[in-house]
């Protein structure tokens, strides 16, 4: 029978008990919902992980509508960096199409319509999945040249 530890456990219930909503930034949310996934890949005990699945999949609900929403102002110079990151390789769905893949998976394994073996491949990609959607949501959207700042081509 899988095992938790005392620590293991009340970092998940302190991960549980983190409040959001809808006023929330979708970089917190992003950030909320990545934690979500890296815990379901550490939990074994079913009342903690479908905890777990209905807290990522609200977190994924809440934070869809605001794909669409402009950019909030106090987000901006988070956003701006100094040098040109890194090209991105590969997977290329838009925001909302990604967000709507994670809440899916996140809402299949909410209902446990899996077998044990799916599960644990499903939380594997689902982990995945919510890792390179809230990297993409966070990465840098300007960049400061000599120039002044430049908008990056970003996918979102």
């Amino acid at each position: 029978m899988p095992t938790m530890t005392l620590s293991s456990c009340r970092r998940t219930d302190a991960l549980l008990a983190i409040p959001f909503s809808a006023e929330t930034d979708f970089t917190l949310l992003a950030d909320y919902s990545e934690q979500f996934a890296e815990t379901l890949l550490e939990v074994d005990e079913p009342m903690q992980r479908q905890a777990l699945y209905v807290r990522l999949a609200d977190c994924l609900a809440t934070l869809l509508p605001t794909m669409d929403a402009p950019l909030p102002p106090h987000l901006v110079e988070s956003l701006t960096v100094d040098e040109l990151p890194s090209p991105r390789l590969g997977f290329e769905p838009d925001a909302d199409l990604l967000c709507e893949y994670c809440l899916t998976l996140a809402r299949l394994l909410t209902n446990r319509a899996v077998t044990p073996e799916m599960e644990q491949t499903l939380i594997g990609l689902m982990f995945e999945l919510v890792s390179y959607f809230a990297g993409e949501l966070q990465a840098p959207r300007w960049v400061r040249t000599g120039k002044g700042v430049k908008l990056l081509q970003c996918q979102f």
